[in-house]
């Protein structure tokens, strides 16, 4: 029985409060590009974490065409190994 105490105290310890979840919905809206101040209810941190996968989302496909249009840039680009080593270095 003392073992089920125990892992109760530690699970409701570690569990995060109302207050620390807005906070980090702020913090984390705060961080959005564009992002209006909303109130930060449920429905508003839900939107807050649609938007934040959107933008994620985005900023993947955009490192993701960049990708591409280096690739294209350094497969018409007259360089030797070295500048090819040197520039994926650079990269990485």
């Amino acid at each position: 029985m003392s073992g089920r105490r125990s892992r109760s105290r530690q699970s409701s310890s570690s569990r995060m409060t109302d207050d620390q979840i807005t906070d980090l919905v702020s913090k984390l809206q705060a961080l959005l590009p564009e992002a209006p101040t909303r109130s930060t209810d449920r429905e508003s941190a839900t939107k807050v974490l649609q938007d934040t996968w959107n933008y994620i989302r985005s900023l993947h496909q955009e490192v993701d065409d960049l990708s591409e249009r280096l690739a294209e840039l350094l497969a018409t680009t007259d360089i030797t190994g070295d500048q090819a080593a040197i520039i994926r270095s650079l990269l990485m």
